[in-house]
């Protein structure tokens, strides 16, 4: 045996080297990238971001060329003029070091971006000298062209990807650009196309040489989709003009489809603001403002007691549920009394059917309605169960799901609220009444109301509003045409809907009517506290208005909120209905309604509020 022993071990030597040798060579790859990294340079070749069309097939975002410096730090050379540099790229020494040595820590062989979005004026003085710096290079990039003034809350804007981004997703580099916000972000996979390589080849003195194995890795970048949003351009950028001096949301949808149609949120911003070398600056500046926060979009943030318009809600309740039909009647004293003692004050007197509680916004016609839907369950925590159902059924207390970044759900109050505010028991229909006129507990966004307004129009259903209408290539969510039917029967909308129409023509939106359009409204008056020093205080109310048009073929539902608008007819009424007509005739004919609304404002009344909050909440 022992003369087997020697060449045995030789032979299973040799046969592992073998082995090792065979995998080195051919299955590893490793050292081979090992030394492409070394040998071998990338260079990306950024894609054209693909172009945003309103639903009319207007151009509202091209793109313009941009330049960015990009420094590889072990290709610098160590007797490089800084000061040079720095003279051509207007930057200071101080700069120059703090980019030369974030770019070492991210990676000395890698590019890193020294300086961004430059135009062509101001990097062209440095690329007539480049060749003297080694180690410096220019990528060109695509930045936004902005072809209308407006939507940025729509829109969004593009910015430097950051560092958590990167180690999540491997497409992303340092120095690239990624949407933030608005529809840049949430189709940021189909905006931004898809990035070349191009593969040079380097020496062992580090130059370049040509392409590596003669460009067959190479790849050509591919320019990203272009989308057509739902937006009306021309009625997004006259509904922004209309909110001048004013804080507040409009949001306008079709109720057929459930495409927004305009999105509004004020104060807001030009777009351009966010683009190019002053985008940071200019980003900042809009972040300090406090009280305006033009960054925050109301129209999908902004959680409001719905006041009034809620009664359309409150109506078809008591309808579905059985406790009034359109002929039931209730007596207001100009108000409403419960519990001990208290009442809810109405501007209203005498006996109305439901019609009239609509049009003349009775507070006791709802307030009783209310109560007695409530009441009809053995305990208020099955009442306010089913009531809250309905509203559930409506998109109401949850997000609506549309395709923007997600915004605020509102709230719909439940048994388990009330138990936590009266820990002890004893609340009733009577405790939570306000709920009834849209004063209590109840909060929804601007958004949230329109969407309740659509379905109205429809008659029970609602699609989901959503602001993305085509794809090039490519087919929109399918959960954009998934219709949703409320918990409320067909046949209770029509009385509502005479009621909203009653509003134009009898009640507390007469003086806003319009010639040849039939339009279905509701104006709202929202109490509004906030809290100043942690004192319960009661400012300016807010001004409400919901509306669709043509009563019986609806084209458009809008909401409108104006915060600190005093009552719904004063400055949410007009502007609802100028974007009526706006849209449906194209021009206006109410330029009283019109001169008003584009001239003046509430400044005066937003100097009044020094807590700076974006909304109130009732306490």
């Amino acid at each position: 045996m022992r003369k087997f022993l020697l060449p045995t071990l030789i032979i299973a030597s040799a046969l592992l080297i073998l082995t090792r040798l065979y995998y080195l060579q051919i299955l590893d790859d490793s050292y081979i990238k090992k030394s492409e990294n070394n040998a071998v340079k990338i260079k990306y070749q950024y894609p054209e971001r693909g172009y945003i069309y309103d639903r009319n097939d207007v151009l509202m975002v091209a793109n313009q060329p941009s330049y960015d410096i990009i420094i590889t730090p072990n290709e610098i050379e160590k007797d490089i003029d800084t000061l040079e540099v720095c003279r051509l790229l207007n930057v200071t020494p101080d700069y120059f070091c703090e980019r030369l040595r974030k770019a070492r820590v991210y990676s000395p062989r890698l590019p890193y971006t020294f300086l961004s979005q430059l135009n062509k004026k101001e990097f062209s003085a440095f690329q007539e000298k480049i060749r003297r710096f080694k180690g410096f290079d220019i990528v060109k990039r695509s930045l936004r062209d902005y072809r209308i003034h407006a939507a940025s809350n729509v829109f969004g804007y593009i910015a430097q990807v950051g560092e958590a981004t990167i180690d999540k997703n491997s497409y992303y580099k340092s120095g690239d650009l990624i949407g933030r916000q608005g529809v840049e972000q949430v189709y940021e996979e189909v905006l931004r196309g898809k990035k070349g390589t191009k593969r040079i080849q380097k020496d062992r003195f580090n130059r370049e040489i040509g392409p590596f194995k003669g460009g067959i890795y190479d790849t050509i970048s591919v320019k990203g989709k272009d989308i057509t949003l739902t937006l009306d351009s021309k009625l997004q950028e006259y509904g922004e003009s209309l909110m001048f001096e004013k804080r507040g949301g409009i949001v306008a949808l079709e109720p057929k489809t459930g495409e927004i149609l305009a999105l509004v949120t004020a104060p807001t911003y030009d777009p351009s603001l966010l683009v190019g070398r002053n985008r940071s600056k200019n980003y900042r500046l809009l972040e300090k403002d406090t009280l305006g926060i033009p960054l925050y979009d109301r129209g999908l943030l902004a959680e409001y007691p719905p006041g009034s318009p809620f009664k359309i809600i409150t109506g078809l309740i008591g309808l579905q549920e059985g406790v009034i039909n359109e002929y039931t009647s209730f007596k207001c004293h100009y108000g409403f009394s419960y519990g001990r003692g208290a009442f809810m004050r109405c501007h209203d007197f005498g006996r109305n059917k439901l019609n009239e509680g609509i049009f003349q916004s009775c507070n006791t016609y709802f307030a009783s309605t209310f109560r007695l839907s409530i009441d009809k369950y053995p305990t208020p925590e099955l009442g306010i169960e089913a009531w809250g159902n309905h509203l559930k059924s409506f998109g109401l207390g949850n997000y609506l799901g549309y395709d923007l970044p997600p915004g605020r759900k509102g709230l719909v109050p439940d048994a388990k609220l009330y138990k936590r505010y009266y820990p002890r028991g004893g609340w009733r229909s009577s405790t939570i009444i306000s709920n009834a006129i849209g004063q209590g507990e109840i909060l929804m966004t601007p958004i949230q109301l329109a969407n309740m307004m659509a379905t109205v129009a429809n008659k029970g259903y609602y699609y989901t509003p959503h602001i993305i209408k085509d794809i090039k290539g490519q087919k929109i969510d399918e959960k954009f045409t998934t219709k949703h039917t409320t918990s409320i029967d067909q046949k209770h909308f029509e009385p509502i809907i005479e009621g909203l129409h009653d509003v134009y023509n009898l009640g507390t939106a007469k003086t806003l009517q319009i010639e040849g359009i039939e339009i279905c409204g509701k104006t709202g008056t929202a109490e509004n506290y906030t809290k100043i020093d942690g004192v319960k205080t009661q400012l300016t109310d807010h001004s409400i208005f919901v509306a669709f048009a043509p009563k019986d073929d609806p084209k458009i539902a809008v909401a409108v909120f104006v915060e600190n608008g005093y009552w719904g007819a004063r400055w949410a009424g007009p502007i609802a209905t100028l974007m009526i007509e706006k849209y449906l005739k194209g021009t206006i004919s109410r330029k009283d309604l019109e001169v008003k609304m584009l001239t003046r404002g509430l400044k005066e009344e937003y100097k009044k509020v020094i807590s700076g909050k974006p909304f109130s909440i009732n306490q």
